[in-house]
């Protein structure tokens, strides 16, 4: 083995890995529900992080535990999935752990640990699609619970209940179904930050926002029932690919050559007005006399727009993107009721608003910082992707508050009943370390958890109790569909598969081999009894 490795193996190895995955769950066990508290992290450059999303924890902990950075992993995948439900599903893994390393002090061996794990996160998917229910996906009212569940106990609480609409009506222009089958375009709806203002003025825009302003200040500030042009061409006279010389040898010549670059560029504008359109969007530049001709013909005018933005102008507006200003033709032009320049925290924006059927949208989120404004952006990232879970899934909900997973510990304790072997053990563990998300919202709320499971272990003993949990504002059991406080079945699917992968994964190493650093170049070694080293001559 290479110098400085270090080795650990055995029960010693299973140990800390399982240490470092419970310390990272540990980290943000704080965080959940929607007592949770925040965390502020701050990097080498002094550069201040203030949340209470699970991922972008972990993700900013530059975590160097290579069974720790597995949890990380998890994290991540709930965030691609489904967008919420990673602090859970870190949660759950570390619970996992703590459980199995009870077994493994029994003599439990970790291929069996394994395997019962594996028959109780199987049983559990199916146990959630039996209680979980069906909800019309065009129903306004329950994506807007689903929303405002999503983001209760983060910085967007204080203005939920407008940004739960916002976002219903958001998804409702992006979502399009094609022969019973529903496609959502996620990079269709465009999040802009903006500080100034409260979060209760973040408002939704039929359209695109541009981070440009017009080319010219004589062009029109506000244009309405804009029939708009996207070129991705240029507006002005290219250079030449190759180094090129021009030899002119007259004044004649060189005139000339002026004349014709000016009849290019006459040409290019007058096929740009001859579109009928009032409104350009170019992504690359435009020459000044150009600017100066279609402000001169009433034409709003912004260059180097991102091609993100040109392809989400296209999408709201209906606008086909012309790579050829010659081609151009009435056809290609995109309607908006209104595009006009507006100043928005400091700085001049283009609106185009009132889009007749536009397939892309944009948040502008307002906020009295830069932190506030982040922190707000994720709880609508996490609420984004419940409602596109929901839909997507075909209305498929649990409730919240921990009921879920008090029914379903309930329910795999009934199953491990009826299994032999020592896998029975496994079960039993997977199904009591479910209690680990009721037991936290209880905590955070102040209350003791011991009193809260009680009780809601009673309630789920009773016929109509599948859906009673914890409501964390006064400490009471109640029903939680009534209360609103619903989740897309998908979160607990999606946190229970990533959570018992990751802590299979980490049971199952016994043996850690980490090489040591390097230090620098390596030097030749000294032969036995001094000397040189071999081909080195003697100076």
């Amino acid at each position: 083995m290479p110098e400085g490795y270090k080795r650990n193996s055995g029960r010693d190895a299973q140990r800390n890995n399982i240490a470092a995955a419970i310390a990272v769950a540990e980290t943000v066990r704080t965080t959940l529900g929607p007592k949770g508290m925040d965390k502020m992290l701050v990097d080498n450059l002094g550069d201040i992080v203030i949340t209470n999303d699970g991922v972008t924890i972990l993700e900013e902990m530059q975590i160097d535990h290579p069974a720790a950075k597995m949890l990380v992993e998890v994290a991540k995948t709930q965030e691609q999935e489904v967008g919420d439900g990673t602090t859970t599903s870190a949660i759950l893994s570390g619970e996992f752990l703590k459980k199995a390393d009870e077994l493994l002090d029994k003599n439990i061996h970790p291929t069996v640990i394994a395997n019962g794990y594996r028959m109780a996160c199987s049983k559990a998917l199916e146990i959630l699609k039996e209680f979980a229910e069906k909800i019309p996906i065009n129903d306004k009212k329950l994506l807007e619970k689903i929303a405002i569940t999503a983001m209760t106990g983060k910085s967007a609480e204080m203005a939920r209940d407008v940004i739960a609409k916002m976002l219903v009506e958001a998804i409702g222009n992006i979502t399009e179904f094609n022969e019973g089958r529903v496609t959502i375009d996620r990079d269709a709806l465009k999040i802009e930050k903006k500080t100034g203002g409260s979060v209760n003025e973040s408002q939704l825009i039929k359209g695109v926002i541009i981070d440009k302003e017009r080319v010219h200040t004589d062009m029109p500030r506000r244009v309405e029932n804009a029939k708009i042009l996207v070129l991705d061409a240029a507006l002005e006279v290219k250079d030449t690919e190759n180094d090129t010389q021009i030899r002119i040898n007259s004044p004649d010549q060189l005139q000339a050559f002026m004349d014709q670059e000016e009849r290019m560029i006459k040409m290019m504008t007058e096929k740009v007005i001859a579109t009928g359109c009032n409104v350009l969007f170019c992504e690359k530049g435009i020459d000044d006399v150009v600017q100066h001709m279609l402000a001169k013909a009433g034409i709003y005018a912004a260059r180097r727009v991102k091609r993100s933005d040109i392809e989400k102008l296209s999408k709201a507006t209906g606008a086909k993107i012309v790579s050829d200003v010659k081609e151009a033709v009435k056809a290609d032009l995109g309607f908006a009721g209104i595009v006009e320049q507006e100043k928005v925290g400091g700085e001049e924006m283009t609106f185009v608003k009132e889009c007749k059927h536009p397939k892309s949208v944009t948040l502008l989120v307002r906020g009295g910082g830069e932190h506030v404004i982040d922190e707000v952006e994720r709880a609508m990232t996490d609420a984004i992707g419940d409602i596109i879970s929901v839909i997507k899934d075909d209305g498929y909900i649990v409730a919240g508050g921990g009921s879920p997973e008090i029914e379903l510990g309930k329910r795999l304790l009934k199953y491990s009943e009826s299994l032999k072997g020592r896998e029975q053990l496994a079960v039993k563990s997977f199904a009591e370390s479910l209690e680990v998300i009721p037991r936290t919202l209880a905590e955070n709320a102040g209350l003791d958890p011991i009193d809260v499971i009680v009780a809601m272990k009673q309630r789920h003993d009773e016929k109509d109790g599948i859906s009673f949990g914890l409501s964390s504002f006064d400490g009471k059991i109640k029903d939680m569909k009534e209360m609103g406080v619903i989740e897309p079945l998908r979160i607990k699917t999606q946190a229970i598969t990533s959570a018992t992968e990751a802590a299979i994964m980490i049971l199952r190493i016994d043996d850690v081999i980490a090489a040591g650093k390097r230090s620098g170049p390596e030097m030749p070694q000294m032969p036995p009894g001094g000397g040189m080293p071999p081909g080195m001559g003697e100076m």
